[in-house]
C-alpha cells in the first residue's frame, strides 16, 4: 500500500519539484485529469499509513524497552532533521517536516489516550479541518489519528480477511465522490469552495483506491502487485527523498519550463524515476534488510546500530 501511494505522490509532485517549489500553471487538457484523480489523492493514504506504522511500532517497542515513547520521540526528531534538510537543500514542498511536527504535537501525546478518545479526536479533526481550512496539511493530524485508531482497534490486523467489506465500502466512497468531483471539475482554483471540493474528493478517492487495492490483493494479481509495489514501499523514505534529486536532474536535461510539460511527459518522467527506483530497491533488498535511509532512521530510533546486511 505504501509503495502504491508513493507512485501517486511522485506523479503529483513532478512539476512542483521541477519548478523548485513554484506554482505550476498549465493549460494542457491533461491537467484536469491530474487534478481529478491524482493531486491530493495519495497523500491521505501515506498519512493514514504513517499513523498505522506509528502505533504498530509503539506496540513492538513496548515489548522491547521500558520507555517506548522515548524511542518514538527520537524517531520523530530524526524525521524532522531529514525533512528540514530536504526542505532547505532540495525542495520546499517537503512533507516530512509536517509529518514530524504533527507527530510530535498530536500523535505522540495521543499514545497516552484510550483508543476511543483517539478515534473520537480523528472523527472531530477531519471534518473540522475540511470546514475551517480545506487544505491538505490541515488534514494530517486527523489522518494520523485515524490510522492509529484503526490499528488499536485491530482493523489493520483483519483488513485482508474480507473482500465484501472493501467492495461495499469502495462502492459507497465512489458514489459519494462522484458529485464532489463534478463540483471540482466545474470550478476554478480561485473559486470559493474549490479547495474544499479538492480535499473532500481527495479523502473519498484515497479511500476508494485503498479498497480497490485490497480487492485486487485477493485475486491472482496479488503476486504481481507485491512484486511491483513492495520494494518501493519497503524503501519509501529513501525513494521519496531520492525522487526529488532524480526529478531535478531530469528537469535540467529536459530544459523546458515545467509549466509547459504535457501530461504524457509527466507520466514518462514518473515512469523513468519509478523504474530506476524499483530496480535499485529490488536489488538492494536482496542483500540488505532495509533501505539506506530507513536503516539510518532505525539507528536513530533505537539509539544503536541495527544489522543491515541480510544473513546468508
Amino acid at each position: 500500500m505504501r509503495g502504491f501511494a508513493l507512485c501517486g505522490i511522485l506523479l503529483a509532485n513532478i512539476q512542483p519539484i521541477a519548478n523548485a517549489g513554484g506554482a505550476v500553471v498549465s493549460g494542457t487538457p491533461g491537467d484536469a485529469w491530474m487534478g481529478l484523480f491524482v493531486e491530493q489523492r495519495f497523500f491521505p493514504i501515506f498519512s493514514l499509513l504513517f499513523g498505522v506504522g506509528f502505533s504498530l511500532l509503539l506496540g513492538s517497542a513496548a515489548d522491547r524497552t521500558a520507555r517506548p515513547r522515548l524511542l518514538l520521540l527520537r524517531r520523530l526528531l530524526a524525521l524532522l532533521a531529514l525533512g528540514l534538510a530536504h526542505h532547505f537543500l532540495l525542495w520546499q514542498g517537503d512533507i516530512l517536516t509536517v509529518y514530524a511536527i504533527v507527530g510530535l504535537v498530536v500523535l505522540l501525546p495521543s499514545t497516552w489516550l484510550p483508543r476511543w478518545a483517539v478515534a473520537g479526536l480523528a472523527a472531530v479533526l477531519l471534518p473540522t479541518a475540511l470546514i475551517v481550512s480545506g487544505g491538505f496539511f490541515a488534514l494530517v493530524p486527523g489522518l494520523f489519528l485515524l490510522g492509529s485508531a484503526l490499528t488499536r482497534y485491530g482493523v489493520i490486523d483483519r483488513i485482508e480477511r474480507s473482500t465484501r467489506v472493501p467492495a461495499v465500502l469502495g462502492l459507497v466512497l465512489a458514489v459519494a465522490a462522484a458529485p464532489v468531483l463534478w463540483v471540482q471539475a466545474g470550478s476554478n482554483a480561485d473559486d470559493q469552495g474549490f479547495s474544499l471540493a479538492l480535499a473532500v474528493a481527495g479523502l473519498l478517492l484515497a479511500g476508494g483506491y485503498i479498497c480497490a487495492l485490497l480487492i485486487l490483493l485477493r485475486t491472482p494479481l496479488r503476486s504481481a502487485l507485491q512484486a511491483v509495489f513492495a520494494p518501493l514501499g519497503q524503501m519509501a523514505l529513501t525513494n521519496y527523498l531520492t525522487a526529488t534529486i532524480l526529478v531535478l536532474l531530469i528537469s535540467r536535461v529536459v530544459g523546458d519550463s515545467p509549466d509547459s510539460w504535457s501530461l504524457t511527459r509527466v507520466f514518462l518522467i514518473a515512469g523513468a524515476v519509478l523504474t530506476v527506483q524499483w530496480v535499485w530497491s529490488t536489488l538492494w533488498l536482496r542483500r540488505y534488510r532495509q533501505g539506506p535511509l530507513e536503516w539510518l532512521w532505525r539507528w536513530a530510533t533505537w539509539a544503536r546500530r541495527p544489522p543491515l546486511r541480510r544473513t546468508p
